[in-house]
């Protein structure tokens, strides 16, 4: 149940222009529901997400709403929740939380701003100086990605892990 309720609290943190709070829990939701829920669920999160992008676009910013447009968003989004069944749903560690929240800010920064690179005709020119300056407008952005998923992951993966070793330890001095 906490999956879908973190769940909830990414779409509404993607879904609230939130320019005074640069925060967003979407990275760190979808792992997290990929590491402890069953793949088909992840159509909830996934379609959720996409529902908010498609408010996003036509209500809150006013632009014509393309689905085509956001296609490997959405693939993102489901690319997340396997990262996180796979890195995070059997041996979580230290590590894998860390490698986890690299991975999906990284990914999504890259994929995400080279698909404005190529699509956005006129915005950035299709050089590599072009698509450097795409990437260096966008750091802000990923930054803080990289943070709100690190805040998210460190919580509800690291809290639980540090409970079982801090009582593991316990156990163990008691012997």
């Amino acid at each position: 149940m906490f999956a879908y309720l973190l769940t909830l609290l990414g779409v509404l943190a993607h879904a609230v222009p939130h320019a005074w709070l640069p925060f967003t829990a979407v990275g760190g939701s979808l792992l997290y529901f990929g590491a402890r829920r069953p793949h088909w669920q992840g159509i909830v999160p996934v379609g959720l997400l996409a529902l908010s992008d498609y408010y996003l676009t036509a209500h809150v910013y006013n632009f014509p709403f393309r689905a085509q447009d956001y296609l490997l968003t959405w693939a993102w989004y489901a690319a997340v929740i396997v990262l996180g069944a796979i890195l995070l749903s059997s041996k979580t560690s230290v590590a894998r939380i860390a490698a986890a929240t690299a991975i999906a800010p990284t990914s999504f920064f890259l994929i995400s701003n080279y698909a404005v690179w190529v699509s956005q005709r006129g915005m950035y020119p299709h050089t590599a100086n072009g698509l450097m300056t795409c990437y260096t407008a966008a750091l802000p952005f990923y930054r803080n990605d990289l943070v709100s998923t690190a805040i998210v992951t460190g919580l509800v993966f690291g809290i639980p892990l540090y409970t079982k070793h801090h009582e593991a330890a316990k156990q163990a001095q008691t012997l």
